[in-house]
């Protein structure tokens, strides 16, 4: 070993080496180093990177590989379907669409059916195969206008209506009794002929006029803060109501009294009624039903047909075995429209109070759950409209409203079906009858102008007209800053 290399000099000699090397290898030096004219910017060396394919991540010490990303738990997308559906609800003219795309669609169902249910019937009296259509189709078409002329009317005039409306049904009841003018149509006495082929039954108005009288008699109560004592809750709504039904009850019009009673507890509900008052209420008018059921082997012979599945040796449940005969052969898809076979005169009024049995004839069941689905629709946003308003007179008349189209809606299929006697009540919106539609188109006009009426769907509509767009984006432009798009 020479004399003048130390330990300690062979120690320190390797740091001064890497300290040239770094020195030789700074990013100044390379790009010096670089010909000129190559075109290459300084420190392109240690920038690039070879061109052989992606870098792959360099595996951790131990040679374990990175763990998978985790899963989204099971049913996250259920959720979030279910949370976008609920926000797409929540917007505040939700109601104010289902409200009037439910009832034009089964206003429009109702109508090819009824031309499909009706054809043979009026071949069966001489009549064209459109007769029982194009009357049909006139009374929606008066419907229709009826309901836009509701949807625009303002609450104040729907309550202006209450009164004469109430006192006009009663007296167009009074006359059905009178005779020369009264009418009798199978077994009820609840017409008034109009001349033509055209009649009248007051007793559909009065639903309407209860609804709309009832909602406004409630609504100034409880301005007056009166509504906590029982016998105003009961006077005058309840006499009222058993005075027409007294009207109805002697045409012999169960079905209709059915309805009505209905919508009498449906606005005994609504304004918060104690149980007792409504057990002593329902005892009275369980106890008239079953007098009165009683008393008419017609109306024992009906409430006997529940569920039964033939005909009886008399032939009393002829109706109601053939109405689930139809429901029975129309499979999934049906048999196609036009195509049903109990309308050739086994299943008697197929156009009226068992149309929902042609349609799972010819629709199936998949026609038969879309007519239950638009009624449910209809009914979860009329609550809707009862359930977010502050104004008492809306809240009563939407819920009588509600009430009166889904309790009729379920008796009718709840007797086609068999789980109900058969009330004789038509399918609103969907069955034929003139007299039937136009009260209930009103009453959904009357639903649209207290949606349209809630303060969020007021300003939503407002935002879609487009004056006020076109000022509301000019407005919020001006408000950003300058050089901002």
């Amino acid at each position: 070993m020479p004399a003048d290399e130390s330990p300690s000099a062979r120690g320190a000699a390797p740091s001064r080496a890497t300290a040239a090397i770094s020195r030789a290898f700074t990013p100044g030096r390379l790009a010096g180093a670089l010909p000129t004219g190559s075109g290459l910017p300084a420190g392109h060396l240690l920038r690039s990177r070879p061109a052989t394919g992606p870098r792959r991540p360099a595996a951790p010490r131990g040679g374990h590989r990175p763990a998978p990303a985790p899963r989204p738990p099971r049913g996250a997308g259920a959720r979030r379907m279910y949370e976008q559906a609920r926000r797409a609800w929540d917007r505040p003219l939700t109601a104010y669409y289902v409200i009037l795309g439910s009832s034009l669609l089964i206003t429009v169902l109702g109508l090819v059916m009824v031309y499909s249910a009706s054809m043979i019937k009026a071949l069966e009296l001489a009549k064209p195969g459109t007769y029982f259509f194009r009357k049909q189709f006139l009374a929606a078409v008066i419907g229709a206008a009826l309901m836009l002329l509701a949807s625009r009317m303002p609450v104040k005039l729907h309550r202006a209506l209450a009164y004469p409306l109430l006192m006009g049904t009663v007296f167009l009841m009074v006359l059905v009794q009178v005779p020369g003018i009264g009418m009798s149509v199978n077994g009820n006495q609840n017409w008034i002929y109009l001349g033509g082929p055209f009649q009248l039954q007051p007793s559909e108005f009065g639903k309407l006029a209860l609804i709309l009288w009832g909602a406004d008699l409630l609504a100034r109560k409880q301005d007056k803060r009166l509504l906590t004592q029982w016998k105003h809750m009961l006077v005058p709504l309840v006499p009222v109501a058993f005075m027409l039904l007294g009207l109805i009850m002697l045409g012999g019009d169960m079905g209709t009294a059915i309805i009505l009673t209905a919508i009498l507890f449906g606005l005994l509900w609504l304004v918060g009624a104690p149980t007792r008052l409504f057990a002593g209420v329902l005892s009275v008018a369980g106890l008239l039903a079953f007098l009165l059921i009683k008393t008419s082997p017609n109306r024992m012979s009906r409430l006997s047909c529940m569920g039964v599945s033939e005909p009886g040796p008399d032939g009393s449940c002829w109706q109601a075995v053939h109405g689930i005969y139809a429901l029975a052969s129309g499979g999934w898809f049906g048999s196609g429209l036009g195509a049903s076979v109990e309308k050739w005169g086994q299943l008697p009024e197929p156009h009226t109070d068992f149309i929902f049995a042609i349609t799972g004839e010819e629709l199936g069941l998949a026609g038969t759950l879309s007519v239950l689905a638009l009624f449910a629709a209809l009914g979860y946003a009329g609550i809707r409209v009862a359930g977010r308003t502050e104004d008492p007179f809306v809240r009563y008349a939407a819920g009588g409203v509600t009430t009166w189209i889904t309790a009729q809606a379920v008796i009718n299929i709840g007797a086609v079906l068999g789980l109900l006697p058969i009330a004789g009540v038509p399918l609103p919106l969907f069955s034929y009858g003139g007299s039937a539609l136009l009260p209930t188109m009103f009453a959904v006009g009357l639903m649209i102008a207290f949606a349209r009426d809630d303060p969020a769907a007021k300003a939503a509509l407002a935002m879609r007209r487009p004056g006020v767009r076109w000022k509301t984006m000019r407005r919020r432009v001006t408000k950003r800053p300058s050089g901002e798009r």
